[in-house]
C-alpha cells in the first residue's frame, strides 16, 4: 500500500473562524482514502503558535525555548484530529521513527524537536516511509513568486524546480514561528531522498483529493 504523507499548515485548520464543517469534510476524504493509501498526517502550529513564540520573544526567551512553545502547539492541533479520525491513533508520537511503527491506517503528530518547522517533520517521515508523495496543504494555492498575502500581483508558479527553492530560500532554519512556503531543512531533504512533493491550499479538499489521486489540481509541482 502507498503511503502520503501531508503537512498542514496550523493556519488551515485552526483560524478565527473555527469551520466544523471543514473538519467533517476532511474526515470523511480521508475515510475515502485508506483503502488505498496509508495515511501521515503533520500538523503545524500556525497563528496561535506564533502568539506564542512573539510573547517568549518579547519576554527575551532564547530561540530553543520558542521552538518549544510551537512544537507544543503542534501537538495539540494534532490532537484535535486524532480525536475526530478514530481510524488514527491516539497518543501523539514524538518523533518520525516513533510515528512510522505506528500501526494504524492514519498517522497524525505534530513537531519533534527544536531548529525546524514541520514541513521538515513531514520531509523526514516521507523519506523513512518512502512515501509515494509529500503534500503541503499550506493557506494560498501553492507557491508564488512573492507573498500572495501581502502582494496582489503575486504569480502562482504552477511548477518549480527543488533547485530554485534552494536557491531562493537556502537550507538553514531561521528563527522560531519563520512564516515561509518551505522551510530549508525540509527543502534540503526533499532534494536528497527525491521526493515527489506538492504544494496546495489545504482549505480546499477537492485539489488536495486530486493531488493525491494523480489528477490535475490547482497547485504547485516541485520538480526534483
Amino acid at each position: 500500500m502507498n503511503s502520503i504523507v501531508i503537512s498542514f499548515g496550523g493556519s488551515v485548520l485552526i483560524s478565527d473562524d473555527i469551520d466544523t464543517t471543514f473538519f467533517q469534510n476532511l474526515t470523511k476524504l480521508l475515510k475515502q482514502l485508506i483503502n488505498e493509501y496509508k495515511i501521515y498526517i503533520i500538523v503545524g502550529g500556525g497563528k496561535t503558535a506564533r502568539i506564542y513564540i512573539k510573547l517568549g520573544r518579547k519576554l527575551n526567551f532564547d530561540e530553543k525555548t520558542l521552538d518549544q512553545f510551537g512544537i507544543d502547539i503542534t501537538r495539540v492541533n494534532a490532537r484535535i484530529l486524532t480525536n475526530l479520525i478514530e481510524v488514527s491513533n491516539e497518543k501523539i508520537p514524538s518523533s518520525t521513527d516513533e510515528a512510522k511503527d505506528i500501526n494504524k491506517k492514519i498517522v497524525i503528530m505534530g513537531g519533534t524537536t527544536p531548529g525546524h518547522s514541520t514541513d521538515m517533520v513531514g520531509a523526514e517521515l516521507a523519506e523513512k516511509v518512502s512515501a509515494s508523495k509529500f503534500i503541503i496543504a499550506t493557506n494560498v494555492d501553492g507557491v508564488y513568486n512573492k507573498d500572495p498575502n501581502k502582494y496582489q500581483d503575486a504569480k502562482q508558479l504552477k511548477e518549480i524546480s527543488i533547485e530554485q527553492l534552494i536557491n531562493d530560500y537556502g537550507t538553514e532554519w531561521g528563527v522560531a514561528g519563520k512564516n515561509i512556503v518551505i522551510d530549508g531543512p525540509a527543502l534540503q531533504i526533499i532534494k536528497r531522498a527525491k521526493i515527489p512533493t506538492f504544494v496546495l491550499n489545504g482549505k480546499k479538499l477537492e485539489d488536495l483529493k486530486k493531488a493525491i489521486n494523480n489528477e490535475t489540481f490547482n497547485g504547485t509541482i516541485i520538480k526534483i
